[in-house]
């Protein structure tokens, strides 16, 4: 991943959205690699018996992701809408191979 300029060393909004573009990048790239664990999760879960969607484990992110916006300044209600989103497109990536039983 390409280091990012600091917001406060940014002089222009031109450079600003420069490093939010970059920014950006890097971002889908994580989430891309997040994908790549959602698809091993579904290749090992059979094995182990374990559905697609497990309530505990989805409250378990959810609280985890809470507990480190609140250390990193980050407002919890809304890293909590984003898990969401990204765990309900996680689980229905997971149930296409597993089925949604």
């Amino acid at each position: 991943m390409q280091p990012l300029t600091p917001p406060e060393r940014c002089r222009s909004m031109l450079d600003l959205r420069c490093e939010i573009d970059k920014f950006d990048r890097q971002l889908v790239e994580m989430l891309t690699r997040r994908a790549a664990y959602i698809d091993r999760a579904a290749e090992l879960k059979p094995d182990e018996g374990l559905p697609a969607r497990i309530p505990e484990r989805v409250e378990a992110v959810v609280q985890n992701v809470r507990a480190e916006s609140l250390l990193t300044g980050l407002d919890p209600d809304l890293a909590e809408r984003l898990w969401r989103i990204l765990i309900d497109w996680s689980i229905a990536r997971e149930e296409r191979v597993l089925g949604a039983a």
